[in-house]
Order: structure tokens, then sequence, then C-alpha cells
């Protein structure tokens, strides 16, 4: 038979080891915090924020008439430049980037600076233009070892 005082430490016990586990999946379920800087005027940049939003991003946005010296301390390329510039975890996102790009660069982990979409495509998540086709753009993986094609998509939808 077992004592009350010896039920209590055994459920006191099996809480501890069990906690690490349950802040482990909390943590993982939470959502992942980008910072977005954009030009205070970019009506793009805030239909690409509300895009990442619902795609269950936590987002803050700070807003700098010069988003030039964000781009050039984070390293972004010159040619990949766009018109915002987003940080998450240790990756820069540059750009137009659809959130299942972001998410895949987040699960893969690759050894990179980050992702961009040059420009300003037509249909890109945040330029979406009505009774206009949407363009074909690449996702560009960029970093100390170059640029390379990530992903293809037209519109939101991955090729």
């Amino acid at each position: 038979m077992h004592s009350n005082a010896t039920i209590c430490r055994r459920a006191v016990l099996a809480t501890l080891i069990a906690s690490p586990f349950a802040f482990r999946t909390a943590a993982a379920d939470a959502p992942r915090r980008m910072v977005v800087t954009k030009d205070p005027s970019c009506g793009c940049c805030s239909a690409w924020v509300e895009h990442i939003r619902s795609a269950g991003f936590s987002i803050e946005v700070v807003e700098t008439p010069d988003i030039s010296r964000v781009k050039a301390r984070l390293g972004v390329p010159q040619n990949l430049a766009s018109c915002h510039t987003a940080e998450i975890d240790r990756y820069v996102i540059e750009g137009h980037v659809p959130a299942d790009a972001i998410k895949r660069l987040l699960a893969e982990q690759p050894h990179a600076r980050g992702l961009a979409v040059p420009g300003m495509p037509a249909g890109s998540p945040g330029m979406e233009v009505p009774d206009m086709e949407p363009q074909t753009f690449e996702v560009v993986l960029f970093g100390p070892s170059g640029q390379r094609s990530f992903a293809r998509y037209k519109g939101n939808e991955p090729l």
C-alpha cells in the first residue's frame, strides 16, 4: 500500500520528467516571429505581410524610408533586391517570397543567408492584380556559396 506522500512524489516526478517535452512541443507549435522592414508608403509590402501572417507567422513591422541600409547590413545582393526585407531565425527574406517557400527553408535549414524574389513579379504574394495573369518567377537561395534557384512559382502556386 502506498501513502499519499509517495503517490504525490511520483506525480511530481512524472510531471518534471515530462515537462521538457511539453515545453518543446509548445515551442515548436508557436508561430515563428518575423521582423519585416518596409517603406511606410508601400502598399504591396503590407499585402505581403498579410499573406505571411495568414500562413501562421508572427510579424513585427518596422517602417523606414531608408530600406537600402537594412539590405546592406543584412547582405542582400543588389541583383536580388526588392521592396521589403524580413528576418526570421538566422535567415533573410527579400521581397515577395511565398510563405510555403519560407516554411520549406526553415524546415530544411540550408547553409545560406536567405531567400529572395527579385523585383516585384505580378501575381506573387502581395502583388496580385485582378484580371492579370500571374508571372512565373524564381525564389533564389543566396549566401556565401552564391545564388541558386530554390523554387519556382506562378503566382502563389509552386511549379
